[in-house]
């Protein structure tokens, strides 16, 4: 059994780990606040973008475009270079929130060993150089802090090197938060789109409406649709840092009540402990004092009268 000291200590130490768990999970709080109000002040720019993307396809439902998959007709087929876009945290303390991230990462290499891996978060980096998994590129800032300039710079290099036809598909895998508060690891293609992403039929009743496109259809899709790219990345890097938010705050939670279950235990034990040797304590007491009375008494007893 420990002694009182070793015990003191030890509800010491938690103590101070509690104040940090608790410290962890206020700012944590704070972080996905401020993170959810920036994304709702983007989030109606990049719907009205979608809006317009499906007037195009009312307008020429056949157009032609390389960020859409083939007609059906076509028989150009989508195989060789994929590229995927992995967003995981800078670092852990989040339940498994990364691990999630990484094992359908790692689930995608296997099903398609030709895939390239572009990388947001300090963890992830770590992970695949661990398990000596090649990354084309490492976007070097933190993903701690998502802003709409850097969703930019990923769109820009991704379009660029997809443009170019060195890649036939692109992917991102990062985390969303669902109804209910649950966390889901999401894998979906970014890029070719399938046409039925925007092609809705419009409402019964509803008249359609010609529109001029200058200087043509093709054109204007084309530069609509990378901010349309840039919207999603950037939707994509905020949910991942609420969810990575939403999840440290569940774990230094779930901390800090194992903390105080801890000290409940911990308290017991010393109370026990102090108990019992006070209760040894005032054993060792009365029996001195009763082997003082035997003493005097014997004296007493010994002692010859005059």
């Amino acid at each position: 059994m420990d002694s009182m000291k070793e015990i003191k200590n030890h509800i010491k130490s938690i103590r101070d780990t509690r104040k940090i768990t608790n410290a962890m999970y206020l700012i944590s709080s704070a972080k996905l606040r401020k993170a959810k109000a920036d994304l709702d002040n983007t989030q109606p720019y990049f719907n009205a973008i979608r809006t317009e993307i499906k007037r195009i396809f009312r307008t020429a439902p056949n157009i032609e475009s390389h960020y859409f998959y083939p007609s059906e007709d076509s028989v150009k087929k989508l195989d060789g270079t994929y590229c995927c876009l992995v967003i995981t945290a800078d670092r852990g303390l989040a339940g498994t929130y990364n691990q999630n991230v990484l094992k359908n990462t790692v689930s995608m290499l296997a099903s398609h060993p030709d895939t390239k891996l572009f990388v947001v978060g300090e963890y992830g980096r770590r992970y695949f150089i661990r398990k000596n998994i090649p990354v084309e590129q490492s976007f070097l800032y933190t993903a701690q802090n998502p802003t709409m300039q850097r969703a930019r710079e990923i769109s820009a290099i991704l379009l660029d090197r997809y443009d170019s036809g060195e890649f036939q598909k692109i992917y991102i895998i990062y985390t969303d938060m669902q109804i209910g508060h649950t966390l889901k690891t999401i894998e979906t293609r970014l890029l070719p789109f399938h046409r039925s992403h925007f092609d809705i039929p419009s409402a019964g009743g509803e008249t359609p409406v010609d529109f001029e496109f200058i200087p043509s259809m093709s054109v204007v899709l084309d530069n609509v649709i990378p901010s349309y790219i840039t919207g999603f990345i950037y939707s994509a890097l905020v949910a991942s840092f609420c969810c990575e938010q939403y999840a440290r705050m569940t774990a230094m939670n779930s901390a800090g009540e194992n903390a105080d279950e801890m000290l409940n235990r911990l308290s017991v034990d010393y109370n026990r402990i102090r108990q019992s040797i006070i209760t040894q304590e005032i054993t060792e007491v009365a029996a001195g004092a009763r082997a003082q009375e035997r003493m005097n008494a014997k004296n007493r007893r010994e002692v010859p009268e005059f």
